[in-house]
Formats: C-alpha cells, sequence, structure tokens
C-alpha cells in the first residue's frame, strides 16, 4: 500500500490558509497538509532545500497554490515547478483571488492542472477546497516511478 502524501497549501494569508486546512479537515481527508506562506518556502519544500532539507521523500498528492504572494509569486513557483523533469507530475491547482484574464492565461501557460477563483462567500470557499481536495488528494493518482 502506497504512503498517504501531502497536500502542499502555499497561501500568505493567515485567514484563507485557515478556511482551506479547515476546509481540507471537513473532507475528511487522511493526506497530512502542509502550509508554506511564499514560493520560495513552497519551491523550497519540493526541491527539499533550506529548512526542508531533511524531509521525509515523496512529493506531494497536490500543490494549492496562490498567485500573489511575498518574496515569490504562484505563477513562479509554477514556472519553475514545470522546469523541474522529477517535479512535472505534481498537480498544481491556483486557488486565487485573482480575476485577472493575464493571470488565468499564463497559468494555462504554465501547465496549471486547473485555476480556482475564491469565492468571497465562505460556504463556497469550503465547498470549492473540499472538492478539490477529494479529486487531487484522493481520485487523483500520479505515475508511478520506476
Amino acid at each position: 500500500m502506497s504512503e498517504i502524501r501531502t497536500i502542499l497549501l502555499a497561501e500568505d494569508s493567515p485567514h484563507d490558509a485557515e478556511m482551506a486546512i479547515d476546509a481540507l479537515r471537513e473532507a475528511h481527508l487522511a493526506n497530512p497538509i502542509v502550509h508554506v506562506e511564499d514560493g520560495v518556502d513552497a519551491l523550497d519544500y519540493l526541491l527539499r532545500r533550506g529548512k526542508f532539507e531533511g524531509r521525509k521523500n515523496g512529493d506531494p498528492a497536490v500543490l494549492l497554490l496562490d498567485i500573489k504572494m511575498p518574496r515569490m509569486d504562484g505563477l513562479e513557483v509554477l514556472k519553475q515547478l514545470r522546469e523541474h523533469e522529477s517535479l512535472q507530475h505534481i498537480p498544481v491547482v491556483i486557488l486565487s483571488s485573482s480575476r485577472e484574464e493575464s493571470d488565468l492565461a499564463r497559468s494555462w501557460d504554465l501547465g496549471v492542472n486547473a485555476y480556482v477563483v475564491k469565492p468571497v462567500d465562505v460556504d463556497q470557499f469550503f465547498d470549492a477546497v473540499r472538492t478539490l481536495g477529494k479529486f487531487w488528494a484522493v481520485l487523483n493518482e500520479t505515475p508511478v516511478e520506476e
């Protein structure tokens, strides 16, 4: 049986991060959730460097990624992630309040798997994140590495 993989949440807003984590827990997912607050930490986690150098092997089941973050924005994280052959298979869901067409277009160009605009309504936000969590962490299987 394969090990339950983490869900990586890259979100700088403490309020939005707390809501996303609560929604994922309400979905009764067994996956551990790792929360980072900016793009640099997201890449450090994925590449096992810096403060994440000693973390256990294994990629997250999904990366829930905000666009507007300090130090490195989500689009740059997505770009760099897709440039790493060993990380290209990780599903990435943009979870952002940005409704800018340029952000949406660039996300698709960079290979995002899904783009969800954060609803202002708390119940809609919870529903969206629960659904994402169930699909990407439970139903979606990444290719087995040989």
